[in-house]
């Protein structure tokens, strides 16, 4: 099974990339969309449907499938030994996917509690937004510097 998926191992990290940017896309977008839904729309008219609507399906139909392939594809890498758990920045790439993943579950709450009239500020959401970031950083430089 292993020396089968070894010549797919390209097409696996090719297929890992293109998640990866897809979910930081969705990442980056939704915290933007609540900033607006928030500052903009009032509970229950036209435009706060149209904001439900399209925070929904950002979260269902590219943020979630984006993650689950992401984080497949990233453990049939690790299968083959793609990340060194013997150095700090094979952890340090792992914690942030982690936290990256705990912030994606974070966003599909607010969601919900945005729907309901319950979000938080679009300030809040702004600051937010800035999280992804600091997490990619991290992932990118320990897994292409590895600096430590």
């Amino acid at each position: 099974m292993m020396d089968a998926l070894a010549g797919l191992y390209p097409w696996i990290k090719a297929l890992h990339i293109a998640a990866v940017i897809s979910w930081m896309a969705a990442l980056f977008y939704l915290p933007r969309l609540l900033v607006h839904h928030v500052e903009r729309a009032k509970a229950g008219s036209e435009m706060d449907q149209t904001f439900q609507m399209m925070e929904e399906k950002l979260h269902r139909v590219i943020m979630n499938p984006a993650m689950m392939v992401a984080w497949s594809c990233g453990l049939i890498m690790i299968s083959f030994g793609a990340l060194d758990f013997g150095a700090v920045w094979g952890w340090a790439k792992i914690l942030a996917v982690i936290a990256m993943t705990a912030f994606h579950i974070w966003l599909g709450k607010e969601r919900k509690a945005v729907a309901i009239g319950q979000g938080k500020t679009g300030r809040q959401y702004r600051l937010a937004n800035e999280i992804p970031t600091v997490l990619m950083l991290i992932i990118v430089v320990a897994i292409v510097v590895r600096p430590f």
